[in-house]
This record gives C-alpha cells, sequence and structure tokens, in this order.
C-alpha cells in the first residue's frame, strides 16, 4: 500500500515539474497573474524544478550594477541619543533609518533611484562613513547600517522605547509564552516609507544580507497572497482576544449579561491602541446577547485588516525588487527565512561557518571560544554574531585569529572587524573568562573611535 502511495506521488511530482514553468511567466510587475501557482502552493515544497525555477526568476528580473554606490554619512551618536528617547523629536530625523533614507534620496531629477535588483553577488547596497568612528566600510559599515535600522524598526527588546512610528508592538509582548512581534502601525500613513521597506525586505531576499524584522505570519502571508485564518494567525497578534471571542460565542446569555451588562459597544481596538467604531456610531450602540455572533465577526474582521493599507504598500515595494512568480513559489516561511535570516543560531551552525588563521582547531583558545558559546543563550550568541560580523542572524562567515597582541591576558576584550567577518581572540586562561569577555564585548562594544575626525577619509 505505502509503496503504491509512493509510485503515485512520484508520478504526480513528475507531471507538476513538466507543467510548472509554464504556469511561471517572465518577469512582471503586476498583481493577481497567478492564481493557478497559488491553488497548488501545498504540493510546491515536492517539486525537483523549483529551486531552478526560483534562481531563473530572479536572474531574468536583474538589472546591471549601478554605475556608483552611494556613500552616506551617518551618524550614529545621535541615533542612539534618539533611541534612548524617542519623545524628543517625533520627526525621527536622527534615527539611523531616516538618515539612510533621506540620504539615498536623488539629489536631483537626472540622479535614478535605486531599483534593488542586482546581481546576488553585488553585495553591498550603500557605503557607510559612519561620523567620529574608525570604522571605513568594506561591508561591515553597511552591515551595521542594516542592523541599526532593523533594531529601529523592531526593537528586540520589548522594555526599550519605540524609536519609530512604522510598527507597533502586539498585544502579546512581555507574554512569556508568546514571541515579541510587530506588525505595521494602522495610525501611520507614511505609504512611500512603508513602499521604501519593502524594497529592502525584496533586496535582502535576493541577496546575502538580512532585514530582521518580527512580524508575525499574518503579515507575511499578506506580503506573499496567501490567505490568513482568524483562529490560525491572529493568536500571534492578540491571544487573549482571541479567547475571549471564542468563550463570548459559547457564552449563555446570563453569563453575557452579567459579564458585559450595557457596557460592550460596537467597538475595538485597534493594536496602536486607538478606538475604531465598527458600525457608524458604534461606541453608542450596546452589543446584545443575540448579535454577539455578528460583533464577533466585525472584531476579526477590522483586526485582520487593521493594517491592510500598510502592507499593501510594503507589497508594492517588494514587488518592484522580487518578481511576483518567485513570491508564488515560496511559502510565507521560506520568504521570511530569506529577508530575516534564521533566528535559531546553534553551535554547530556557527562551527560550520568559522573559519581559523594562524590557529588550530585543536587550540586552547578555540576550546574555550566553543565552550563559552555553548553557555550563551540563543540572544547571547545573536548579539555575538553582530558584534563580530554585523549581522545578527545566520548564515555568517567568521574568521578566527590570535588577538593583535597575541599577550596572555584576563583583562583584555575581544576585538572584531566586522568588514572582515573577522574575531581577534586573546589567550584566556579558562573558559569562563573566555565567556565573561565575549558576553560583555557582545553586548557593550559598538567600536567608536572618538580620535577621528568627523569627516575624515
Amino acid at each position: 500500500m505505502e509503496s503504491a502511495r509512493w509510485i503515485t506521488l512520484e508520478r504526480f511530482i513528475s507531471l507538476l515539474d513538466n507543467v510548472l514553468p509554464h504556469l511561471v511567466p517572465a518577469w512582471d510587475y503586476s498583481l493577481g497573474m497567478f492564481s493557478q501557482i497559488k491553488s497548488i502552493k501545498q504540493f510546491l515544497l515536492l517539486s525537483k524544478r523549483r529551486s531552478a525555477l526560483i534562481i531563473q526568476c530572479l536572474k531574468d528580473s536583474e538589472t546591471s550594477k549601478p554605475n556608483f554606490m552611494p556613500r552616506l554619512y551617518i551618524n550614529r551618536r545621535l541615533a542612539m541619543e534618539h533611541r534612548d528617547n524617542p519623545s524628543l523629536d517625533p520627526s525621527c530625523k536622527n534615527a539611523v533609518f531616516s538618515q539612510v533614507y533621506q540620504g539615498l534620496k536623488p539629489s536631483d531629477k537626472h540622479e535614478k533611484t535605486l531599483d534593488y535588483r542586482w546581481p546576488a553577488r553585488y553585495d553591498q547596497w550603500w557605503e557607510c562613513k559612519f561620523i567620529a568612528e574608525g570604522i571605513i566600510d568594506q561591508g561591515g559599515g553597511f552591515r551595521d547600517s542594516l542592523a541599526d535600522m532593523s533594531e529601529e524598526l523592531c526593537p528586540s527588546s520589548a522594555e526599550c522605547p519605540m524609536p519609530l512610528p512604522f510598527f507597533t508592538r502586539t498585544s502579546n509582548q512581555g507574554d512569556f509564552e508568546a514571541r515579541d512581534y510587530y506588525v505595521p502601525n494602522p495610525s501611520c500613513k507614511d505609504f512611500q516609507i512603508y513602499e521604501w521597506i519593502g524594497q529592502l525586505m525584496g533586496a535582502a531576499l535576493r541577496g546575502k544580507d538580512f532585514l530582521v524584522l518580527a512580524l508575525p505570519g499574518l503579515v507575511w502571508k499578506q506580503l506573499t497572497g496567501e490567505a490568513v485564518s482568524w483562529s490560525k494567525d491572529f493568536p500571534a497578534v492578540d491571544s487573549v482576544l482571541v479567547n475571549l471571542l471564542e468563550a463570548m460565542e459559547n457564552m449563555d446569555k446570563e453569563t453575557f449579561e452579567f459579564r458585559f451588562g450595557e457596557e460592550l459597544v460596537y467597538t475595538t481596538q485597534l493594536t496602536d491602541g486607538q478606538m475604531m467604531d465598527l458600525i457608524p456610531g458604534g461606541s453608542n450602540v450596546p452589543v446584545r446577547y443575540e448579535d454577539r455572533s455578528e460583533f464577533i465577526r466585525l472584531v476579526q474582521k477590522a483586526r485582520l485588516e487593521e493594517s491592510k493599507q500598510q502592507i499593501a504598500a510594503m507589497q508594492a515595494g517588494l514587488l518592484k525588487v522580487v518578481p511576483q512568480a518567485v513570491l508564488d513559489l515560496l511559502t510565507w516561511q521560506e520568504v521570511e527565512k530569506k529577508v530575516c535570516g534564521d533566528p535559531e543560531i546553534t553551535v554547530e551552525a556557527l562551527k560550520r561557518l568559522t573559519r581559523y588563521e594562524d590557529l588550530e582547531q585543536s587550540d586552547v583558545r578555540v576550546q574555550y571560544l566553543w565552550e563559552a558559546l555553548t553557555n550563551f543563550t540563543n540572544e547571547d550568541r545573536s548579539r555575538f554574531l553582530r558584534f563580530v560580523t554585523g549581522r545578527s542572524r545566520l548564515p555568517a562567515p567568521i574568521y578566527v585569529f590570535p588577538d593583535k597582541q597575541g599577550s596572555d591576558t584576563t583583562d583584555a576584550l575581544p576585538q572584531s572587524s566586522t568588514c572582515s567577518s573577522t574575531l581577534y581572540l586573546p589567550n584566556y586562561p579558562s573558559a569562563k573568562v573566555c565567556e565573561e569577555k565575549l558576553r560583555y564585548a557582545a553586548y557593550n562594544c559598538v567600536a567608536i573611535d572618538t580620535d577621528m575626525s568627523p569627516w575624515e577619509e
């Protein structure tokens, strides 16, 4: 019986692979032409030709490398001050994100805007000159700017204030069992910015670098054109509301009236805190027990669509960079991983990506390094990766050298060069000391050279 099923599956995959190239049109910006692929999306993972088709679609839609690389002058000191207290400047002009956005605007009408559709080997989109910092950008400064922008859009800590208005924390933030997700801010109408964020996501999908956005499946599904459902997708945004509406649906009249009385009206609170009327004048219309199913339907619709305009703008930007056919051939989970990288940073994965220079793998310094990283949490390893490479997600190459002084010490901190993804490792007396120094450096050492002149070449 099993063998018969397998033969049938093999035949189906063979037929699918024969017709798949005919279902995937050439590069096109338009939406809604690929519904025939969506209907068989669950089978696409079985296809042996899918990966080749994705590569071909991306290649067909490439443009040539720009004639020049934009050079941006970024002041991260001002950005850090803004991040500490965003309320002082609602315009957010000092955020790294805002500085990059303004810096990339064409200086005159003859200058072309970036299209982000370069060949994959072209892995730096702009050059960063960090004011008053000793970083010469050979890729590391650019990656640092992307990591800073990601952190400003969707901060990794639920405690810090929001430096930018484009995303808002979900109700689940701080819930021990829920991930700290963000959704596009329903109140923010800067659709041009959302479109640019979509373009950056497309550039990350095409290239080697990441824009780490902590978005729930609800958002990724809408970006890739997949259907969303309340029961499957909304618990990641507001699990308390999902449970409340389910309880309301199953309540008897006495419990409903005892719990809500006349206080429940036709409004709902959106993720950004604003109240929305579900019907005209809804804030003055009590919900009757007999009408609770309609109230629940209206709440679900409003909340599922609360960021619809913002997501549509992000999708428009994404489709300027990535062909629609590629989004149809990939699952939303694959798109998320290609844009954001892999959030799970295992020691085994780090080992596979690490190379040693002037060090043997058996060297005690190397042994201490891996013992330290084994004791790190996933967040610690992400910070370590950022310290060494400028990226906070995998994959990222790491090169380990002995420290430049070559001395035995318990005081020296490890040093890094994000441009070359290099860690310079001192000869620590124990794994415990190595762990302490690595963790401190990972969380505290964004190298700033204050002796440099701000505009020094």
